[in-house]
């Protein structure tokens, strides 16, 4: 199973939904950063469970332990280590279904490539899997912030058919964090939490849309032709459970353009940069980035659990009616912003390591 992540930054996450933990061993940082457990802590409480009432309400309290790699505060260059144990596991609440393919998750898929799954809320393909992703994320963006300045933020642009008015180069952290939607356009974030506290009345669930800026990245990020940045940042982003789509700055809406009004024109700024004066390339040109914000925005489907009943089939191929049980999110999006912050992070953090790398710096 292909569960680590990245070259010079490299993770390996481990763990199951309902084991006894959860958590990440991180290769590549370099020694001497200051790092605290609260650090991590920060971002995992952002993507933890129960955290208001339009998210799952099992409670964990995700709390970090450090094993290994900080010595005093710092980093020691060696493999960082971080568990999170897994305290309100319930795997009794999946006993009655647990030869039931549940319609659009990973039941059959993984029973059919490896002939055994762990049918406990999904095991290894839950979105619980990501705790480890955050916490080496929290790390990547301590590490970018000293050395680069890089800043990294996600927030909620859309969920169903309801889309905020968001400018990725003024947004705030503040603004993302200012509701339990992280919808930085008020007016939009009231009718995101009333839609989504309705689809959890109903039973039913909703998909939407995560957007993310990236700033203060230089130039010369990114490894053509196959590791282009954009083309890391579309793995990173589809590598996470519910992601079904991945665009770039104009992204899709490009079409409608032609090229002279698509092209971002160069010019160079008082302090000496060249810059464009529009960024319709997301901040990627050639697969390297330019200097200008990276802007992203990726897909997540609606919630697979329902509590509504459907039709499905078991593993000895009856049809049988599945009204599932458990605990999970009406809408993955608020707690997916973490998350799509912190595989960028873990992107730029190994780009910027082969950048270092290639200057011989």
């Amino acid at each position: 199973m292909a569960s680590s992540f990245g070259h010079l930054f490299r993770i390996s996450t481990f763990g199951e939904s309902h084991g006894g933990g959860v958590g990440v061993v991180v290769d590549g940082v370099p020694p001497q950063l200051e790092i605290d457990v609260a650090e991590i802590q920060r971002d995992l409480d952002r993507r933890r469970p129960g955290q208001s009432r339009i998210t799952t309400p099992r409670q964990e309290a995700d709390q970090a332990e450090i094993l290994s790699g900080v010595f005093e505060g710092k980093t020691l260059g060696t493999p960082i280590a971080v568990l999170v144990r897994n305290e309100d596991a319930r795997p009794q609440s999946y006993e009655d279904f647990k030869d039931t393919y549940r319609p659009s998750h990973a039941d059959y898929t993984y029973e059919a490539k490896y002939g055994i799954r762990n049918w406990q809320g999904g095991g290894r393909a839950s979105a619980r899997e990501t705790i480890g992703r955050v916490a080496a994320g929290a790390i990547a963006r301590k590490l970018l912030a000293q050395a680069a300045g890089i800043e990294v933020l996600a927030w909620v642009s859309q969920v169903h058919t309801i889309a905020g008015n968001i400018d990725p180069a003024t947004v705030t952290l503040a603004d993302v964090e200012a509701n339990i939607a992280r919808c930085p356009d008020p007016a939009a974030a009231e009718e995101i939490i009333a839609r989504i506290d309705a689809a959890r009345r109903a039973g039913d669930s909703l998909g939407g849309i995560v957007e993310c800026v990236c700033r203060n990245v230089p130039p010369g990020l990114g490894e053509p032709v196959f590791d282009r940045l954009e083309a890391d940042l579309g793995k990173a982003m589809l590598s996470l459970p519910a992601a079904k789509g991945f665009e770039i700055g104009s992204g899709f809406a490009g079409i409608a353009l032609t090229g002279i009004e698509h092209n971002d024109p160069f010019y160079v700024d008082a302090r000496g940069r060249v810059r464009t004066t529009t960024n319709r390339s997301g901040g990627v040109q050639g697969g390297i980035s330019n200097g200008e914000d990276i802007v992203f925005r990726t897909v997540f489907k609606p919630t697979a659990t329902i509590r509504q009943a459907q039709q499905t089939v078991n593993s000895r191929g009856e049809a049988v009616t599945l009204e599932a049980k458990g605990r999970h999110d009406p809408c993955v999006l608020p707690r997916a912003v973490p998350m799509v912050e912190a595989m960028a992070l873990l992107v730029l953090a190994d780009h910027w390591l082969r950048q270092r790398a290639l200057a011989g710096r």
